[in-house]
This record gives C-alpha cells, sequence and structure tokens, in this order.
C-alpha cells in the first residue's frame, strides 16, 4: 500500500503530532510525507517526499501575525502551480494535517482524502469557539485545507469523530519534576517584550524558547534559548508551569504531564482564540495580551493552586489502524 501524509508546516504542533503518527502509518505500507508552509522549527526523523513554499503566516513580535511579512511571502501563482503538479494516482491512501497543496490538488483531481487534524475538529459545531465570532475566519476551517472525511483532535472529544490529544510517546514516557521554574513558548511576542516583565519576578526563573534569537543567552533569571525538540522537552518535564500561546499541541502536553498553564493566543488568529476558548472550559486561565497588568496577573496564576490534570489515552494505534481499514480500501489506483 502506498501512502501520502500532507504535513502543515506551520507551527510545531503538526510536526510533533506527524513524529509520533508517520511510524504508525509505516506499520500499513510505504509512506510519503510532504511538508508545506515556512514556520516550523521542529523537523521530521524521515525523509521528505514533497516539500511545497504552502499557504502561511508569519509570528510578529507583538502578540499578533504579522501581516506585512505574511502577506510578502504569499506566491499564490507557485501554490497553483504546486497543487497542480501533485501526482496524486499512485496512492491508496490521502492523509492531510491542515495542509492546503495536497488538500486541494486532491479537489481538483476527485480524490478522497482524510482530515487528520486539530483543525478538523472545528468542522463540528460543538467544538468550543469564543464569544465573538468572525464568520468570514470561519471559512478558513472548511476551505483552507478540504478534505472528504474527518478526523479530529482536540482537549475534549466534543463529537463523535474527535479525539483527545496525540501525547508523544516521548512524553508520556518522560520523568517528571517540579524544579519551580516556568517554561515559556510565546513566538509571536519578542524576547525583550518578555525579558521587561519576567525581570520584576525575579524569584522566579524562566525559561524561554525563542524563535526570534540567534543563540541561547542568559538575563538574570532568564534563559533563552532557540526553540530545540529535546531541551524545550526537558524544560517542560521538570517545570513548575507553562505560559504558552494558544497552540494545541504545547498546552495539551503541559495538561497531560500535571504542569500549570497560562494561555496568550496570539492577536488576529482565530484558531487560537478557539483553542483558549476550549482551554478556559477546561478551567486553563488565559490573558488576552500583555499590558500593564501582565506582571499583577503573572503572581496571581503562579500564586493559585492548579490541580487539572485531564485522563488523555493512548488511543493513537487505534485511530490509525480504523483509519487504514475504513479508507484505504476506498481509494483505487488508476
Amino acid at each position: 500500500m502506498k501512502i501520502l501524509f500532507a504535513i502543515q508546516g506551520t507551527g510545531n504542533g503538526h510536526i510533533s503530532r506527524a513524529r509520533e503518527i508517520v511510524p504508525l502509518l509505516q506499520e500499513h505500507g510505504h509512506v510519503d510525507l510532504l511538508v508545506s508552509g515556512t514556520q516550523a522549527d521542529l523537523s521530521l526523523d524521515h525523509p521528505l517526499s514533497y516539500r511545497f513554499h504552502g499557504f502561511s503566516f508569519v509570528f510578529g513580535k507583538k502578540g499578533g501575525v504579522d501581516r506585512w511579512k505574511t502577506y510578502k511571502i504569499m506566491d499564490l501563482k507557485r501554490l497553483n502551480r504546486d497543487i497542480r503538479s501533485l501526482p496524486l494516482n499512485k496512492y491508496n491512501l490521502i492523509i492531510n494535517d491542515f495542509e492546503p497543496v495536497a488538500a486541494w490538488a486532491c479537489k481538483l483531481q476527485g480524490k478522497e482524502s482524510v482530515a487528520l487534524s486539530h483543525q478538523a475538529s472545528f468542522s463540528s459545531k460543538k467544538t468550543p469557539r469564543p464569544s465573538k465570532i468572525y464568520h468570514w475566519t470561519e471559512l478558513i476551517f472548511s476551505h483552507y485545507a478540504p478534505a472528504t472525511h474527518q478526523i479530529g483532535f482536540h482537549f475534549e472529544p466534543y463529537d463523535h469523530f474527535i479525539h483527545t490529544p496525540v501525547i508523544r510517546s516521548e512524553i508520556r514516557q518522560q520523568e517528571t519534576k517540579d524544579m519551580g521554574h516556568i517554561t515559556v513558548y510565546l513566538p509571536a511576542f519578542d524576547d525583550q517584550v518578555l525579558l521587561r516583565s519576567f525581570k520584576k519576578i525575579p524569584e522566579v526563573k524562566w525559561e524561554v524558547f525563542s524563535k526570534h534569537c540567534s543563540g541561547a543567552y542568559t538575563d538574570g533569571n532568564i534563559s533563552v534559548r532557540p526553540v530545540s525538540h529535546y531541551q524545550y522537552n526537558q524544560s517542560l518535564a521538570n517545570a513548575h508551569g507553562l505560559l504558552t500561546g494558544g497552540g494545541f499541541e504545547g498546552p495539551a502536553e503541559a495538561l497531560y504531564l500535571g504542569k500549570k498553564v497560562l494561555i496568550i493566543p496570539m492577536k488576529y488568529q482565530y484558531e487560537q482564540q478557539c483553542n483558549a476558548a476550549a482551554a478556559a472550559r477546561l478551567g486553563v486561565p488565559v490573558l488576552q495580551q500583555i499590558d500593564n497588568e501582565f506582571v499583577a496577573s503573572l503572581n496571581k496564576w503562579l500564586a493559585a493552586p492548579f490541580t487539572l490534570k485531564p485522563v488523555y489515552p493512548d488511543e493513537t494505534s487505534d485511530i490509525i489502524n480504523t483509519l487504514v481499514t475504513k479508507y484505504a480500501k476506498r481509494s483505487q489506483i488508476h
């Protein structure tokens, strides 16, 4: 059997999840990997068959999307060319983690595909949304990477096709301690914006993983380093808590490990606002911005008890087995 697994390369959550899923798919046949996007700091452990520019947003430094840089890297002619050039007839099964090139190639060629992603959960109206809904942004969930079948992941199984998060094996097997520090991953903020606030809480050690630094450095009670798969895992396992954006995999893994979590979703990024709404429903505190009250909010969060530890069973292998059994036989090689 030949399988195409297409993965979104904007942000690290898709790549992290793929690292767990790819070996399970390989148990069923030969797997070709496709990645598009420009903003991931992590890489897969397996060679890619296709690498595309895709259609991505760029993280800014003031808490949101950098709209100008996002516009500058757009290349719609290239996107269209890549979509039309992708050969799909040789695959028995096409799986898509919110990746637009393969998704639209399937749509144009009349091929079935399975959305296996966090974003697939938003095809259900039962999935939490923020109080203020921008209806045009809802179109992104259905039109950015369309698929014929949906399998979603979220903090809770809000609908029949939604599963709890894929927690990587290395996280499940990680020994944990509370060494008192706070792990920080806020890729939409400049380091200096964060350091100004963290210096005002000198009794706490902050371990910041940054998209904006070229090398590791220390400033008083704060260590800053580029995003590293291994170092981040170690920091989180030994942390008291995680201060992070409104992504999905990062907060989910921290909650699984029993860590205190505080979320600051990106501005102008609707999916992160939805994730924050879902996390708040679980009892995770959410801040919408870094402002004059930020240090007080941090102190309040640090002092508050936090006992939330959701049960996320290891279902990934069963999900993949069911997916292959249910959908691979529907795709025929021409």
